[in-house]
């Protein structure tokens, strides 16, 4: 299967917080959607392997998503290697998306930044004819980075307002990580999750305000965005 948007992540959950609303967005749309997860977060505090598999294939039936798979990398131990980069670039020569999303390249979680320089790069090596990799060159034509978890301005931002409802839902899909059995004892390490559900709404409603909209999700690129007509462009300056 081909795609025409894949969304790359260290962890499941993190595609649903970061820019589940887009994909859901560009699936309404007609878009052949995907996910690849690079771990299985094996290593978090809460859940297992096998819980937070079940969750995401909720969750990306929610999303509409054509695929979700997971790389099997380990959780809390990528790092910017070969082997790693190849098995994502044969995935990427896989599935030829014409978009794709990383994390943004600075953050707080390693497992984040290390997914942004290993999702690039296999991007770029999969288009090398004389790489040694399977199957035949491929290199996506964009790559966007979901700028939800990092303190940045959005390059641009996605109105996510219709699809927002069904983003949270496949949020609390993973009920292992935000609604823990009652009773569960968290260690004495501070856990992000306790309010991140909450910072990610926050969040899209403050994306939304920066574009007139309820709700949204902000992206950055590396590169100039193209405007061909200047007198339709959206968003109001005073």
């Amino acid at each position: 299967m081909t795609l025409d948007l894949l969304a790359i992540a260290p962890h499941p959950d993190d595609v649903e917080l970061t820019c589940g609303g887009t994909l859901l967005k560009m699936a309404d749309a007609g878009y052949r959607t995907g996910i690849l997860d690079l771990t299985q977060g094996e290593t978090g505090t809460r859940g297992t392997p096998e819980i937070r598999a079940r969750e995401a294939a909720r969750a990306a039936k929610i999303l509409g998503a054509k695929v979700r798979l997971n790389a099997g990398m380990p959780d809390a131990h990528l790092s910017v290697r070969d082997d790693y980069k190849v098995a994502i670039a044969e995935y990427i020569r896989e599935l030829q998306p014409r978009t794709v999303i990383l994390p943004y390249w600075e953050g707080r979680h390693p497992d984040h930044y290390t997914a942004s320089k290993l999702g690039y790069e296999a991007c770029f090596i999969a288009g090398l004819k004389n790489y040694p990799l399977a199957g035949e060159a491929f290199r996506p034509f964009k790559i966007i980075y979901a700028a939800a978890y990092a303190t940045v301005t959005p390059t641009f931002a996605v109105d996510i307002t219709r699809q927002y409802d069904r983003r949270r839902r496949a949020i609390l899909a993973y009920e292992s990580q935000f609604h823990p059995p009652k009773g569960t004892k968290s260690s004495k390490v501070f856990l992000p999750l306790d309010e991140l559900e909450d910072r990610m709404n926050f969040t899209a409603r403050y994306y939304g305000r920066m574009i007139g909209v309820k709700y949204a999700e902000g992206f950055v690129v590396k590169e100039i965005l193209q405007v061909d007509d200047v007198v339709t462009m959206p968003v109001r300056s005073i």
